[in-house]
Formats: structure tokens, C-alpha cells, sequence
């Protein structure tokens, strides 16, 4: 069965917007005058901003409501995403997509970010071209590890599952993507921490790997 269509999570393969949400958050904490542990801020991974801000209330008896939280630090993020010098494409990524555009297969953006951060990515760095659908978590009844995201996004592609590949880097991701039945290839980097990758059909630490004569012995 021949590959039709590859699968992108967003933050951790085409971008690593962590270092920009940590800075962000951190510049709120100071305008609140509170002391977050890294502890604490270790716990908030993968939590919603909602959630986060919610959680910071209740904590520090904050007399703020959780939407006027999140435009602060939605203010910050903003200015670090625009202005931030190391904020750039992974290694190897924009050379990757291109390559699988050029070859024919049809690109499909699954990631849990907000959609209004996906525009972000990809209007920043002209990535709209190569993709023929984008699909946000947040606008889905269920979150990865749920196959939801990826079983959608196969249909976006018109393609079935077994001409399909999931490139993704998180332990859910990679639980999401095998309980879809779909090909996970796990990339595997520096922005990698305690991600467990058993469950992934290939696991690579670099996206040449992955280039379409490369990974087409695979199907």
C-alpha cells in the first residue's frame, strides 16, 4: 500500500513553542507579584491556559477571573512569537514538507494547539501552501490519546488508514496515533523529555529519515 498522506503534530515537530508559553507565563507571574516553584510549573504541562489560570486563582487567592489571566499572558506569548530571535522552524522540517509536497502527498496539520496559534505557525512561516487541511484538539470532543484527531484527519485526506503516516513526538501522540492504526513514525529530539516511544512504528532523530524514497520502502 503505497504512503498517500503524512499526519503532523505541530508543537515538538515543526515547532517548539514551550521556551516561548515558559517565558510568557513567567512574565505573568511577575506582573501578579507570585513565586511559582518549578514544581508547580512543571505540573501545568499539557494543561489548557484556562486550566492553568484557574489553578493559579484558587492557589494564590488571586482577585483575578481566569480570561483576564489568559490575555495577559496571551500578550507576552504574542510579542515572544513575533520577536523572539530563537522562536524558528524545527531542523530539517520545512526541507521535509517540501519534499513530501513535491512528491505528491497530501499534508494534514493534527495538533492540539489553538487554532489562532496553528495560523500563527504557519502564516509565520508560509507553511499554508503545502497543507491541504488543518485540524485543532481544541475544537474536538477528545484529546490525544484518543484516536479521534487522527482518524479525522485520514478522512480530511481522503485516503485510508493503512496509506497513511503520523509523525509525531509525545507519548499521547504516538498512543493516538497506534490506536487510529496508523503508521507513527516518533521523532525523536533535544525538546524530548521522559517520552515514551514503544508504541511507535519507526522512531528517528532526524528528518532526512523520513524523505519520501526513504520512507516508502515502509508501505
Amino acid at each position: 500500500m503505497p504512503l498517500k498522506a503524512v499526519l503532523f503534530d505541530m508543537d515538538g515537530v515543526i515547532v517548539d513553542t514551550e521556551p516561548l508559553h515558559r517565558k510568557a507565563y513567567f512574565n505573568m507571574f511577575d506582573d501578579l507579584k507570585i513565586e511559582v516553584s518549578e514544581e508547580i510549573y512543571t505540573s501545568f504541562t499539557g494543561a489548557s491556559t484556562k486550566k492553568v489560570c484557574e489553578t493559579l486563582i484558587t492557589e494564590y487567592q488571586l482577585e483575578k477571573n481566569h480570561e483576564e489571566l489568559a490575555l495577559i499572558k496571551r500578550r507576552y506569548f504574542k510579542e515572544y512569537f513575533y520577536n523572539d530571535a530563537d522562536f524558528q522552524l524545527l531542523p530539517g522540517v520545512k526541507n521535509l514538507i517540501q519534499n513530501y509536497f513535491e512528491n505528491g502527498i497530501k499534508l494534514v496539520l493534527a495538533s492540539s494547539a489553538s487554532m489562532t496559534t496553528i495560523d500563527m505557525v504557519f502564516d509565520k512561516f508560509d507553511l499554508e501552501k503545502y497543507f491541504i487541511a488543518k485540524i485543532s484538539g481544541a475544537d474536538l470532543k477528545e484529546s490525544k490519546p484518543h484516536p479521534e484527531i487522527f482518524v479525522l484527519a485520514s478522512e480530511l485526506a481522503n485516503e485510508r488508514k493503512e496509506n497513511c503516516m503520523v509523525i509525531e513526538d509525545s507519548t499521547n501522540g504516538i498512543l493516538a496515533a497506534h490506536a487510529a492504526g496508523i503508521f507513527c513514525t516518533a521523532y525523536k529530539s533535544e525538546h524530548s523529555f521522559g517520552q515514551n516511544y514503544e508504541k511507535a512504528t519507526l522512531v528517528i532523530s532526524d528528518f532526512s529519515e523520513v524523505e519520501f524514497d526513504k520512507i516508502s520502502t515502509h508501505f
